[in-house]
C-alpha cells in the first residue's frame, strides 16, 4: 500500500482545490470545471477536514491561499501533471505516442514546420503537437516534453540540444531609404523596431559590426510577423531572422537596410527536462532533429557577408 487512505484526498478535490487556489474564487472555479459553485465548497471542505489542515481563508469576495495551502498546491499540480500525463501515455503505442512540443513563431513556422512531413513519414507512430510560447517556462508544471528555446543555455532544469545559431538581416521597405544605406551606423538615426523577448538585438547587432552606439526605443513587437508587417508599411526598420526574412525579400515587400547582413545574436535549442523519464516520441524526434540540423544549408548563406 502506497500510503494510507486518509493521506490520499480524491482526483475531484484536488482539482477544486487547485482551481480554486489559482483562479482565488470558488465561483470562478465552478464555471471552469462545470461544477456547481456548492459541490466545490463541499470538495474544499472534506480535503480539509481529511488533511487536518486550513488550506485557504476568505479575504474580501475571494479566497487566498494559506501558507500550508501555498506549499501543498505546489506539490498537488505536480501530482495532477503527473498522473495526467501517465494516463495519456498508458492510452498510446509505447513506441510512440504524442509529443507536445513548445516552439517559438518565427522559427516554428518558417524553418520547423516544413520539415516536420519528412518526421512523419518516417515516424507514423509519433503524434507531434505544437503550441507557441515566447518564453521559457517550468516543464515541471506543463504538459510540455520539450520546447524550441532561443538565447543561450540558460533554461533551469532542462538539457540541450543545440541547433543553429540565428543569424539576423535588417530590413524595410523598399521606399524607405531607396536603397541600402551605406554606413550601417546612419541606421541609429532611423526608427528601429524591437522584439520584446530580445530588447538588446539591436544593441549586439551593432556592437557586433563594430558600431560602439546605444540604439533608440522605438515600437515594440512580440512577435516577428507584426513587425515584419510594420516594416513593410514604412514604420521603420526590423532586424529579422533570415529564414524568416527571405520570402519578403524574394517577394519584394522588404528590401535589406544595410549590406551588413548576417550577424548572429543568439542560438536555437532543442530542450527537454532532465529529471523526466525518456520517452520513444522525445528520442526519435530528437534525434532526426539532429539529422536535419546536420543537413540543413546554414541559416543566412544566401546572404552576402561583409
Amino acid at each position: 500500500m502506497i500510503a494510507p487512505r486518509r493521506f490520499l484526498p480524491s482526483v475531484s478535490a484536488l482539482l477544486c482545490f487547485e482551481a480554486v487556489a489559482r483562479l482565488g474564487s470558488a465561483t470562478l472555479a465552478a464555471a471552469e470545471l462545470s461544477l456547481t459553485q456548492s459541490a466545490v465548497s463541499r470538495q474544499l471542505r472534506t480535503l480539509e477536514e481529511q488533511l487536518e489542515v486550513s488550506l485557504l481563508i476568505r479575504k474580501g469576495r475571494g479566497l487566498t491561499l494559506t501558507p500550508a495551502g501555498s506549499a501543498y498546491v505546489t506539490e498537488v499540480r505536480n501530482v495532477l501533471m503527473n498522473l495526467a500525463r501517465a494516463s495519456v501515455a498508458a492510452r498510446t503505442d509505447s513506441t510512440g505516442g504524442a509529443l507536445n512540443l513548445s516552439i517559438l513563431p518565427a522559427f516554428g513556422m518558417h524553418w520547423l514546420a516544413p520539415r516536420l512531413q519528412d518526421f512523419a513519414r518516417l515516424h507514423p507512430e509519433v503524434t507531434v503537437n505544437l503550441a507557441t510560447r515566447l518564453a521559457p517556462f517550468d516543464f515541471r508544471t506543463s504538459t510540455f516534453d520539450a520546447a524550441i528555446h532561443f538565447g543561450r543555455e540558460d533554461w533551469p532544469g532542462a538539457d540541450f540540444l543545440p541547433l543553429m545559431p540565428e543569424m539576423v538581416v535588417p530590413v524595410c521597405a523598399p521606399d524607405l531609404f531607396g536603397g541600402t544605406v551605406p554606413d550601417p551606423a546612419a541606421l541609429l538615426t532611423c526608427g528601429l523596431l524591437h522584439l520584446d523577448t530580445r530588447p538588446r538585438g539591436w544593441a549586439r547587432w551593432f556592437r557586433a559590426i563594430g558600431v560602439e552606439a546605444e540604439p533608440a526605443p522605438g515600437m515594440m513587437f512580440d512577435q516577428f510577423s507584426t513587425m515584419a508587417q510594420a516594416a513593410i508599411h514604412g514604420l521603420g526598420v526590423a532586424l529579422l531572422p533570415t529564414f524568416f526574412a527571405q520570402p519578403y525579400l524574394d517577394g519584394g515587400q522588404l528590401t535589406l537596410a544595410s549590406e551588413r547582413t548576417t550577424e548572429s545574436i543568439g542560438s536555437y535549442y532543442l530542450v527537454w527536462p532532465s529529471d523526466r523519464a525518456e520517452e520513444p516520441a522525445l528520442a526519435a524526434f530528437r534525434s532526426w532533429l539532429a539529422g536535419q540540423v546536420e543537413t540543413a544549408t546554414p541559416v543566412g548563406t544566401s546572404f552576402p557577408h561583409s
